[in-house]
């Protein structure tokens, strides 16, 4: 009898423990939730800071040509190359950078809208947008050369040297083999809100890549080994009022003079061109 009693405590005092320590176990489980994460894809708005924002300082303005609906810019050994879009009126140009003048110029055939352009060796290479065809220039004298194809639209395009790097409006960057264009590598650019999508016209600028981001005043500097955006330039107010009274469009068209470390923007039926200083946030 007493053995019973003895035992039906225990039974009692072991259920309850077992009970708070079953509570303790579900309060713990419901104040901390496991992170939901998809296997192989990054986590971007986890932990990632906001990344500061940079303003400017005019150094400069040059007159641009109102008809030239940019789409891509170069600047190299002392030239400024453009790329213009619109169907019928898409084209190649070596212009003079002092007074906006047209000096070379070839035409893109009518049924092709003009995209991103760079400078690789001596070659000209510019995308079309939804055509997935691009073009090859001898740099010189602007003859074709070459005609390339790939999967997705045209956008961007810069190179570091050894790939070129492709946008397509998407949050991607495309890494091509120069000589095949063969995409050998792509990232997914982000910042802390995630995937950073309509990059367009592209410029490497020091080992990071510049990317115009489409209706925006924006330009995203990306870092090229993780994709992730690591300042933001806010180009806000870069064309005046006055500027703004006749047909112009978004800002687009990036060109850097390496050695002489200078940026230039423009945009797409601007009336001018401008070299900035990019100035850090207080």
């Amino acid at each position: 009898m007493t053995f019973q009693v003895m035992s039906g405590c225990m039974s009692m005092i072991l259920l309850a423990s077992l009970f708070v320590m079953s509570s303790c176990l579900h309060e713990s489980e419901l104040a901390e939730p496991a992170a939901a994460e998809t296997p192989g894809m990054p986590n971007h708005t986890s932990t990632a800071e906001a990344p500061p924002v940079y303003g400017y300082r005019v150094i400069r303005s040059y007159p641009h040509d109102r008809q030239a609906f940019t789409q891509g810019l170069v600047y190299a050994a002392g030239e400024l190359y453009e790329g213009t879009g619109m169907r019928g009126q898409s084209s190649l140009r070596r212009v003079v950078l002092e007074t906006g003048m047209v000096r070379q110029e070839r035409m893109l055939p009518e049924q092709y809208f003009g995209e991103g352009i760079t400078i690789f060796g001596g070659r000209i290479i510019q995308l079309t947008w939804q055509s997935r065809s691009g073009f090859v220039y001898d740099k010189a004298s602007f003859k074709l050369v070459q005609q390339f194809r790939y999967p997705t639209e045209g956008w961007g395009i810069t190179h570091d040297g050894s790939r070129l790097i492709m946008s397509d409006g998407t949050s991607n960057l495309y890494f091509l083999e120069p000589q095949t264009f063969t995409e050998i590598d792509r990232i997914e650019v982000h910042d802390d809100q995630g995937p950073v999508d309509r990059l367009n016209e592209l410029e490497y600028v020091r080992g990071d890549i510049y990317a115009n981001v489409w209706k925006t005043d924006r330009i995203a500097r990306i870092d090229l080994l993780t994709g992730r955006v690591t300042a933001w330039i806010d180009l806000a107010g870069l064309l005046s009022a006055a500027d703004r009274q006749q047909r112009v469009d978004v800002l687009n068209g990036i060109a850097y003079d390496a050695e002489n470390n200078r940026l230039f923007v423009t945009g797409k039926w601007w009336p001018k061109l401008f070299e900035l200083q990019i100035v850090a946030p207080e």
